[in-house]
C-alpha cells in the first residue's frame, strides 16, 4: 500500500483526475487501491460529484468502507446522499462498528432505521447496542470487532484462530481470555503468543490482572487509562465482568480532540459554535448567552469607574492607564487558568498537591507583576513626566497581577469540586473578573494617594 508525501500529492491527484476523465477505469481503480486509505479520502474530497458517481461504479462497498472510514463526519453524510441504499447498507457492513454507529447516530431516525433493516442481522445488532449506551461513554466508543480465548487452547489453536478472524478485527496485538460465560479472564499479547511453545496453554501465558473499563465510564477516563498504561485498546465490561467491546487506540485520539475542541469552547465562551460547518445563526444563538452576561459583568466595570469619578476628574491621566491594567490582569488569569485546567484534565494537580500550585501561582504573578511595574516605572516619567502617576500605576499591576493568578487558580478548582469541567471557568470569565478587582486596586491605590499628585 503506497503513501505519498505532501510534494507528490498533488501532481498524483491530478494524475488519477486525468485517468477519470479519459475513462481509464481499470488503470484508474487499480493505481488507486494502491494508495493508503488516508490518501485516497484526500483524493477523493477533491472529486467533482461526477466523478465520485464514476469512482462507485469502480469501488465496491467492501473497498468504499476502507475510504468512508478515513473521511470527517460530515463528509460522510454527503456521501450518504450520493450512494443508493443497497451500496451503502453493504458498506456500512464492512464498517467496523463502532464507527457504524456514530454515522448512524448522526442520522435523522428514518434513514438510519432504513440503513439497519437492510443491514446484516448479527451486524445491525452490534450497531444498535453501541447505539444504545449514553454519549461520550466507554460503551458508546467502543468496537465489536475483538478477538477472544478459550483459555485451553494452545498457543497453536490460537494461531489457527487468528488466521480464521484476524482479517475482521480492529486490532490483534491483545488477545482477550473469557470463561464459559463470556467474562474476561485474562489477556494475552500477540508477541507472548507468537514466542511460545506451539503446545502451551493460554492459561500459562495470559496475565490475569487485566485492567479494564466499565461500559458507562466517561470517555475521557478511557483516554486518560489508554494513557497511563500506554495501551493499544483497553477492553469493555458489564457489571458481572462480561467482555462486550474494546476501545482502541484511534478512538481514544478521536475522543481526546472532541474534549480539546470543548475546552476551547468552554474557554472562548463559544461551545458548540467551534465547528466551521455551524451556520451563522446557529453559531450566534450559541455564543450569544455568554456575551450577553459578560456585557452585564462590563456594566459592572463601569460601575466601578463610576464610584472613582472624583478622582478621574482630579487625575486624568490615570484613565489612560486602565485598558493596560485591565488588559494585563485578565491575561495572567487566564494563563493561570490554563494552567490549572490542564492539570486537573491530565490529574497532575492531586500528584503536585493543590496549595503547591496556588502558591507558585501566587509567586508567579508576584514576579510578573514586580517586572511590569519596574517597566513602567522607568517608562511613563519619561513619556508623561509623572513619577507618582508611575508608582500608583506600578504598585497596581503589581497587585493586580498578583491577585489575577489567583483568581485564575482558584476558581477552576472550586468549580471542579462541584463536578462541573473546570473549563466552564472560561476565559472571558475570569478576564472580566479580573478587569473588576484589577480597576478596585487601581483606584484605591489612587485614591489613597491622590494628595500627592
Amino acid at each position: 500500500m503506497a503513501r505519498l508525501n505532501n510534494e507528490t500529492k498533488d501532481d498524483y491527484t491530478n494524475h488519477l483526475i486525468e485517468l477519470l476523465k479519459k475513462d481509464a477505469n481499470l488503470q484508474f481503480r487499480e493505481e488507486f487501491l494502491q494508495l493508503h486509505p488516508t490518501d485516497q479520502a484526500e483524493i477523493y474530497a477533491k472529486l467533482v460529484k461526477e466523478q465520485r458517481q464514476s469512482l462507485y461504479e469502480m469501488i465496491n462497498p467492501e473497498e468504499m468502507a476502507d475510504i468512508f472510514q478515513a473521511l470527517e463526519l460530515q463528509e460522510q453524510k454527503e456521501l450518504i446522499l450520493e450512494l443508493d441504499q443497497h451500496y451503502t447498507s453493504e458498506m456500512i457492513t464492512h464498517l467496523y462498528t463502532d464507527d457504524a454507529a456514530d454515522l448512524l447516530s448522526q442520522l435523522d431516525e428514518s434513514a438510519a432505521h432504513a440503513l439497519l433493516k437492510a443491514m446484516d442481522l448479527e451486524d445491525a445488532n452490534d450497531v444498535k447496542e453501541l447505539m444504545a449506551y449514553p454519549p461520550k461513554t466507554a460503551g458508546a466508543i467502543m468496537t465489536k470487532e475483538f478477538i477472544s480465548l478459550a483459555s485451553s487452547h494452545s498457543a497453536q489453536q490460537v494461531i489457527e484462530q487468528l488466521r480464521e478472524e484476524a482479517p475482521n478485527a480492529e486490532t490483534i496485538y491483545y488477545l482477550y481470555v473469557v470463561n464459559e460465560q463470556d467474562q474476561l479472564v485474562g489477556v494475552v499479547s500477540l508477541r507472548d503468543l507468537l514466542t511460545a511453545q506451539s503446545n502451551e496453554l493460554v492459561q500459562n501465558l495470559m496475565s490475569s490482572r487485566v485492567v479494564s473499563v466499565d461500559s458507562d465510564t466517561n470517555q475521557e477516563e478511557v483516554a486518560k487509562m489508554i494513557k497511563k498504561y500506554n495501551f493499544l485498546a483497553a477492553p469493555v465490561v458489564s457489571s458481572d465482568g462480561t467482555l462486550l467491546g474494546i476501545v482502541t487506540v484511534d478512538d481514544v485520539i478521536d475522543v481526546l480532540e472532541d474534549e480539546a475542541t470543548e475546552d476551547l469552547g468552554e474557554f472562548t465562551a463559544a461551545r458548540g459554535a467551534t465547528d466551521i460547518n455551524v451556520s451563522a445563526f446557529t453559531a450566534a444563538k450559541l455564543r450569544s448567552p455568554w456575551i450577553v452576561l459578560l456585557m452585564f459583568f462590563g456594566l459592572l466595570t463601569a460601575g466601578v469607574i463610576e464610584q472613582f469619578e472624583e478622582t478621574l476628574n482630579q487625575i486624568i491621566l490615570l484613565a489612560a492607564f486602565i485598558p493596560l491594567l485591565m488588559g494585563s490582569a485578565g491575561n495572567a488569569g487566564t494563563q493561570s487558568l490554563a494552567v490549572v485546567v490542564r492539570g486537573l484534565a491530565l490529574g497532575t494537580l492531586e500528584k503536585k498537591g493543590l496549595f503547591r500550585i496556588l502558591l507558585k501561582e501566587f509567586s508567579t504573578g508576584m514576579m510578573i507583576g514586580f517586572i511590569c511595574a519596574m517597566t513602567l516605572l522607568l517608562i511613563i516619567p519619561i513619556f508623561y513626566g509623572s513619577y507618582m502617576v508611575a508608582v500608583i500605576v506600578g504598585i497596581s499591576i503589581f497587585c493586580s497581577l498578583s491577585v489575577a493568578t489567583i483568581v485564575g487558580a482558584t476558581v477552576p478548582l472550586i468549580i471542579h469540586k462541584f463536578k462541573i469541567d473546570p473549563a466552564f471557568a472560561s476565559g472571558p470569565f475570569i478576564t472580566t473578573v479580573n478587569d473588576i478587582l484589577g480597576l478596585l486596586i487601581y483606584f484605591t491605590i489612587a485614591t489613597s494617594l491622590l494628595h500627592y499628585l
